[in-house]
């Protein structure tokens, strides 16, 4: 076989996730040589001024938990003979109103607590485009992590657990997977694309990261502690690890750029992104 043939065969090889795994490993390793390993990315970020008592954001985390766990549990004893996929769809309508209502409360509170009010808060709609375009570039740097921090995830749990070990599915795309209904999956869409974005973003990174930045004065270390803090309420303890790392990449966009839509494009695009594939799997 000679040259161009050799040549050939590698190209056609090469996938849509090869180029963009390669192209987020460039974005990362400049990003790493500019910042001299991320000692001097956050240098020049401010804090951003607030009188918000610490217990705020935990108040509200629980009030959300408890509160939907509640309802869910109400509807359950209620309507206990639904069909699986109608059970399903009242579940997530109830975790959407649920987040819909919190982030009310939220921006009721963040209107007082915050210098600036919304934009002190990081909700300036002047730069949505501007955050948009840089989200993409955020999320295509910490792609190649994510998707190492799973294979590594999975490497170790079959060290340690044996080879029958496999990370599970979110929830959510198994409901997708096992229930075709048009109404439901357009509502887990809706959720995860659009209302769980925002909503998680304005609690992890709007409150609890700004009041361990405020009470901690370190911006790597209040981004890890909300970050762990993050992935672990989420119920699959096996995606701990890809959504710490996720979620690091997130509070730095939050930190940095000090607009909180940034963090909410990034994790609405990775929703997207991951909700697209399974859907494309099926």
């Amino acid at each position: 076989m000679n040259i161009p043939e050799n040549i050939k065969e590698f190209t056609s090889s090469i996938t849509i996730v090869d180029i963009i795994c390669l192209t987020g490993l460039i974005l990362f390793g400049s990003w790493l040589l500019k910042t001299s390993f991320g000692r001097k990315a956050l240098s020049d970020s401010a804090p951003r001024r607030n009188n918000m008592p610490a217990y705020l954001p935990f108040i509200l985390l629980f009030i959300w938990l408890g509160a939907v766990s509640l309802a869910i549990l109400i509807t359950e004893k209620l309507l206990p003979d639904l069909p699986a996929w109608q059970s399903s769809f009242l579940d997530n309508l109830i975790l959407c109103i649920g987040a819909i209502a919190v982030m009310a409360v939220i921006i009721f509170l963040v209107r007082g607590r915050f210098a600036r009010r919304l934009k002190g808060f990081g909700l300036n709609a002047k730069t949505i485009h501007k955050d948009f375009f840089a989200a993409v570039l955020n999320l295509l740097s910490v792609w190649p992590l994510v998707l190492l921090t799973i294979v590594l995830t999975t490497f170790f749990g079959q060290l340690i657990w044996g080879q029958d070990f496999h990370l599970q599915q979110h929830e959510e795309l198994k409901t997708i997977i096992a229930h075709p209904q048009l109404p439901l999956r357009v509502l887990i869409i809706v959720i995860s694309v659009a209302v769980f974005p925002a909503f998680e973003e304005m609690l992890f990174r709007g409150l609890f990261q700004t009041m361990f930045r405020s009470f901690l004065g370190r911006p790597w270390l209040s981004i890890a502690i909300s970050s762990g803090l993050f992935a672990t309420v989420h119920a699959n303890a096996g995606h701990w690890p890809a959504l710490f790392v996720l979620a690091v990449c997130l509070g730095y966009s939050y930190e940095k750029s000090g607009s909180l839509f940034r963090p909410i494009f990034i994790h609405s695009l990775f929703n997207a992104i991951t909700i697209t594939a399974t859907l494309y799997s099926v």
